[in-house]
């Protein structure tokens, strides 16, 4: 298909939006692989790679579209994996999607920027968008379809998509004594995504791991059928966590940003012999003397986020921490104890 005619297949579809990012994706990728896009009866476009023996992934926009091909495949007897995603995706993304298509799932992946989970307009703005490297790496690695909605198709004017759940403590500490309000929009848009994709597993990665935490809890409060995945964090070589943020820092902080992970370990070593306490103190000191400004370092229960002062307090402890690398926010954890 000729690209001037593909761009004017893409506005017949409502796409007019990623156009630009998409056309760019076309000009630089279908020599290399030989991309070719075609209309299907279940997804407004689709596309395939000649290099994997024309493997189609579909890319849908509308809830109606998506939730058409989820039914046509689970006819066919598939059951549907489902991966979040607010884009900018790494391979830790992509380690969700390897788990679901290992799991034999079909995999649906959705790209959303959610803005009710900011609470900083311009951390919002900031946030990195990569549509085209997006779908490239989505199709190289086996998923099967990619939802990337406008803000009205996932709240829709008229219709209360909003949740009312008591999360305790879970959504009060650590980032929800930081970012107040955040998971409450996190909340809301992961069960309006799993109520328009209704998967039979959900991957979340272990980095969120408040985040999932919650999620794990809104399952139960709300009674819902979904299997909930922990895909463990994937790292660069020198240990730091993979993070759509990292495209952010500077050459120096990109340079200091391991010590978060270093200090991670040293923790989970030596809280067998320590107090938590006095842990927690010199991680903060160590962090800051590395250049970075951490906000909190915590050791608590892997359930129920409650502070831990003892190994033998729990059986499942994990350290978290939050830190700023210049402006740049990031966050980590690992498990110690389980």
């Amino acid at each position: 298909m000729r690209l001037d005619t593909f761009c004017k297949y893409l506005k017949m579809c409502e796409l007019e939006n990623i156009i630009p990012p998409l056309t760019v994706f076309v000009s630089q990728y279908s020599k290399e692989i030989g991309i070719q896009y075609a209309s299907c009866p279940s997804s407004p476009h689709t596309f395939a790679s000649e290099s994997q023996l024309y493997i189609t992934m579909h890319i849908f926009k509308k809830v109606s579209d998506l939730q058409a091909w989820v039914a046509q495949e689970r006819a066919e007897g598939k059951r549907i994996g489902f991966a979040p995603t607010m884009g900018a995706l790494h391979d830790g993304h992509m380690e969700l999607i390897r788990m679901s298509g290992l799991a034999g799932h079909r995999t649906v992946a959705s790209i959303f920027v959610n803005p009710t989970q900011f609470n900083d307009p311009k951390d919002l703005e900031k946030y990195p968008r990569t549509p085209e490297k997006d779908i490239l790496l989505l199709h190289d690695n086996g998923c099967d379809a990619v939802f990337m909605p406008s803000v009205e198709e996932i709240y829709p004017p008229g219709l209360d998509v909003s949740i009312d759940l008591d999360f305790r403590q879970l959504d009060e500490v650590m980032e929800g004594f930081f970012r107040p309000g955040h998971f409450k929009g996190m909340a809301t848009v992961v069960h309006r995504l799993l109520d328009i994709v209704r998967p039979d597993s959900l991957y979340m990665g272990q980095k969120d791991f408040q985040q999932l935490t919650i999620v794990r809890d809104m399952i139960r409060q709300m009674h819902l059928t979904v299997e909930l995945v922990m895909c463990p964090t994937m790292r660069e070589a020198d240990g730091l966590a993979m993070s759509s943020r990292n495209l952010r820092l500077s050459a120096d902080m990109r340079a200091i940003a391991p010590v978060i992970f270093q200090t991670l370990q040293w923790a989970a070593e030596t809280l067998q012999t320590h107090m938590a306490s006095a842990i927690q103190t010199e991680a903060m000191q160590r962090l800051e003397a590395a250049g970075l400004r951490p906000e909190y370092f915590d050791i608590v229960d892997g359930i129920s986020l409650l502070p831990v002062e003892r190994w033998e307090d729990s059986t499942f402890i994990v350290a978290c921490t939050a830190a700023f690398a210049g402006e740049v926010r990031l966050i980590d954890n690992i498990v110690v104890k389980s």
